[in-house]
């Protein structure tokens, strides 16, 4: 217990702390002292929590469906919590950069990880039968999962690998978002039209997308790291962990959609549509995709190369064990 010296200094503390609010420290201590305790409950707002998962038909297994999204835009939200404090950051210390990229590692090796509850925890009949409820929704419409992307690079490095070329940094920030890669994914590839998916999903978001990356222009993480001392730029953990981060979110969580999507989606003859009339097989492979954050980080060949061994296993099992 502390003495009556230590309460007094604290008691002094706050009077300082609250000698500008206009209110005396004693209606500070009132409120204190009228105060419920707090629960464990309250605290997480476990009840509201709780009642989130609404399935929209009576298949038991929708409810995980359900859950695990919840789980996955939460993981987006924590990842997205520290890319704002690298981009925000002023002091250009390696240490913090390099514990801010760990964290956000380990929240993709927890998704990561996880992701055996898409591929094994549900039923395939159960999922095929749901999902025709679900339409036109779809995983594609993570605006969270678009917005790590806008805080790790800079748009000309989404824009889809077919028409990199034809685009710079010179480019305004609505020409390169017009040719994002994501937006082909959601778009006939025979007629250029737009799915619903995709409408629905640019109506809602763009004039914040637009918004974001202006105001990360010449500041997101590739360009914090771009900035930083030519010394601090050869720090080989500060490499291993942007070249981390680039693997978890460009080839290690697709390719863990593209295993789902496999199992539940993949005939022998033809393949199901995703909910959102996306081409799976076309938009989830990461060496179809090629996006890469930090491109200065590999050599040719790898940027060539860029997840075509992760796709091969899925789809070539035999090929990629020669």
């Amino acid at each position: 217990m502390k003495d009556k010296g230590q309460i007094e200094s604290q008691i002094l503390k706050l009077q300082e702390k609250y000698k500008d609010s206009g209110q005396d420290i004693s209606s500070y201590l009132d409120g204190l002292l009228y105060q419920r305790y707090l629960t464990y409950w309250d605290y997480i707002h476990l009840d509201t929590l709780l009642s989130l998962q609404v399935p929209r038909t009576h298949f038991p297994d929708e409810e995980i469906f359900i859950m695990y999204h919840q789980i996955t835009e939460l993981y987006f939200k924590l990842i997205l919590h520290e890319e704002k404090q690298i981009v925000d950051d002023k002091s250009q210390k390696e240490s913090f950069f390099i514990e801010k990229l760990n964290r956000i590692n380990n929240y993709y090796k927890a998704l990561i990880s996880s992701f055996s509850i898409m591929i094994r925890g549900m039923e395939r009949e159960q999922f095929l039968q749901y999902r025709m409820a679900l339409l036109p929704a779809s995983g594609f419409q993570s605006a969270q999962y678009r917005m790590i992307e806008l805080y790790a690079t800079p748009l000309e490095n989404l824009v889809h690998a077919s028409e990199k070329n034809n685009f710079s940094s010179q480019d305004s920030i609505e020409t390169l978002y017009e040719n994002i890669y994501w937006k082909k994914g959601a778009t006939d590839i025979k007629t250029g039209k737009k799915t619903l998916t995709l409408k629905q999903f640019e109506y809602r978001y763009t004039p914040r997308f637009i918004r974001t990356a202006k105001q990360l222009e010449k500041n997101t993480i590739y360009q914090k790291y771009l900035n930083l001392p030519a010394k601090s730029q050869h720090n080989k953990a500060l490499i291993g962990a942007l070249k981390g981060m680039d693997i978890n979110a460009n080839i290690n969580w697709p390719l863990m959609h593209l295993g789902s999507a496999h199992r539940y989606l993949n005939q022998e003859d033809t393949s199901i549509e995703a909910t959102g009339g996306t081409n799976w097989k076309e938009y989830l492979p990461p060496s179809f995709q090629h996006v890469v954050f930090f491109p200065s980080l590999y050599s040719k060949d790898e940027l060539n190369n860029w997840g075509k061994e992760w796709v091969d296993h899925i789809f070539n099992p035999e090929k990629s064990k020669s």
